[in-house]
């Protein structure tokens, strides 16, 4: 974000670095939700899970006061196997602590500029943390597709005359 920038426009950056991150997560083969809620409280932006099991937990920083505001990323750590940040072309990078990762990020794509540092999970903490993703994206899910149902709708049901 450049300084001409209003504080309003921070919402939509977010939103625009955290679709073109998604969009790289899925190309690399992890596929994430957005505003997981973890068992200490906190809420990471995006988690996803990759081929493997591994879990990746996303910061998205779309301001240098969002960052400097915000410490609590630390506390995500305990719940996935490497922790990355995923600003904007114009972020200072040399901002982003040494243990976390980086990713820069548009609302079409994204490039991992470094990689995290990995901390494996012990499989009890990691089937807590999937466990928790499943239950959250199956709940997504089930609304989205209870959304805007009218009998009828299914080809099961007919509507009521």
């Amino acid at each position: 974000m450049t300084p001409a920038e209003p504080e309003d426009l921070l919402p939509r950056r977010s939103a625009e670095i955290c679709r073109g991150t998604l969009r790289l997560l899925g190309h690399l083969g992890y596929f994430g939700v957005t505003e997981m809620t973890l068992a200490n409280n906190r809420r990471a932006d995006i988690a996803a899970i990759g081929p493997g099991g591994d879990i990746w937990m996303i910061e998205i920083k779309s301001s240098i006061a969002d960052f400097k505001s915000d410490n609590k990323w630390r506390e995500y750590m305990d719940y996935c196997d490497r922790l990355t940040f995923a600003v904007g072309s114009d972020f200072p990078q040399e901002l982003i602590p040494p243990e976390a990762g980086l990713i820069v990020a548009d609302a079409f794509y994204g490039a991992v500029i470094r990689e995290a540092a990995e901390a494996r999970l012990a499989p009890a903490r990691r089937k807590a943390v999937t466990l928790r993703f499943a239950r959250l994206a199956a709940a997504r899910l089930t609304s989205f597709a209870d959304t805007g149902w009218t009998p009828g709708d299914d080809g099961l049901t007919s509507p009521l005359s």
